[in-house]
């Protein structure tokens, strides 16, 4: 997208078509915003980005736990495992170049955020608490990481316009993805600081991108996944809430009531991305009335959160599910 994508978004927008992307680069997702909300709005179309596996479970996910809460939820944390069968996992190497371009570019984003000018997002209730890059979760008896993909800022983006724009109280989030036991850490420690290491330099990035099955360990290739390494590999997400029972105000003492839920589905880039991206589709096309009144480039949640897309995409095998029912 960071390459080929601002074409289709201002085609779109100059002919009046509404039009959806599988992006996750947080930089071109907030660049399209910064040059065309406006031009949007006029027109009267919609430009939603991150409608894929980055960012429909993370941002839907978030306002599924909020609604399923009776009371006011104050934040989230995600924690995303994907399981593969015995011929293990694949990826196209386009997403390991999305990677690898934006953090050498990460410095640019942050220009980019300034230059947007964000207001800032109030914290309600407890605020949440940073965990380091690697921890050990005893809920998932596995190690963890921060999660790098776009959607901790697809999530903050949703939860500052509905603050902004429909008085919503805004959720804080976090993202993390299981990576499995210590072996597990120990090589994915090497890979990424090796990976870190290369991608500042330009014969580094260019290393990169031309061996991306040396430098992943197999992971990302030219070829992307077999037939049969995506008919073993599924994904769950699991979102841990907290907030306030109703009646109480979240502006006062700590968080009182818990949930968990649960979104899971199939592979997540070539047939969970797909279903997501045609079910939002469809959500702008048939569920006019409960999108936004206007126009603009939005995140999937600002744009569907009153629509039925988690009804359809449901129906379609992208569950979204109550773990545990919230307890006081």
């Amino acid at each position: 997208y960071r390459f080929f994508g601002e074409p289709v978004v201002e085609a779109c927008v100059e002919n009046g078509a509404s039009c959806i992307d599988i992006s996750g680069e947080p930089q071109f997702l907030e660049g399209m915003y910064l040059k065309y909300n406006e031009k949007a709005a006029e027109k009267g179309v919609y430009v939603v980005g991150s409608c894929g596996f980055d960012s429909i479970p993370a941002d839907m996910g978030v306002l599924y736990t909020r609604d399923k809460l009776k009371g006011t939820l104050t934040a989230v944390e995600s924690f995303l495992s994907v399981k593969s069968g015995p011929e293990g996992l694949g990826v196209h190497d386009g997403t390991w170049k999305s990677a690898v371009y934006g953090l050498a570019d990460e410095d640019n984003l942050k220009k980019l955020r300034k230059q947007i000018g964000y207001a800032p997002v109030p914290v309600v209730g407890t605020k949440i608490k940073k965990r380091g890059f690697l921890f050990y979760s005893p809920e998932f008896k596995e190690y963890c990481i921060t999660f790098m993909g776009s959607d901790g800022s697809v999530v903050k983006r949703t939860q500052r316009y509905l603050h902004t724009e429909l008085q919503q109280t805004p959720v804080q989030y976090g993202a993390y993805v299981t990576v499995g036991g210590l072996g597990s850490v120990i090589k994915l420690m090497f890979l990424g600081m090796l990976f870190l290491l290369l991608v500042k330099f330009n014969f580094g990035r260019k290393l990169l991108t031309k061996y991306p099955k040396f430098f992943s360990a197999g992971c990302f290739t030219k070829e992307g996944p077999t037939q049969k390494q995506m008919d073993g590999t599924s994904f769950t997400m699991t979102f841990f809430g907290e907030g306030y029972s109703e009646g109480q105000d979240p502006q006062k003492g700590k968080p009182n009531v818990k949930i968990c839920t649960e979104v899971k589905g199939p592979e997540p880039g070539y047939i969970a991305t797909p279903i997501a991206m045609v079910q939002a589709g469809l959500a702008l096309l048939e569920d006019t009335a409960s999108l936004p009144k206007r126009g603009g480039v939005y995140s999937p949640g600002a744009a569907f959160s009153k629509t039925k897309l988690i009804d359809r995409l449901n129906k379609r095998g992208v569950e979204f599910s109550v773990i545990s029912k919230p307890e006081v």
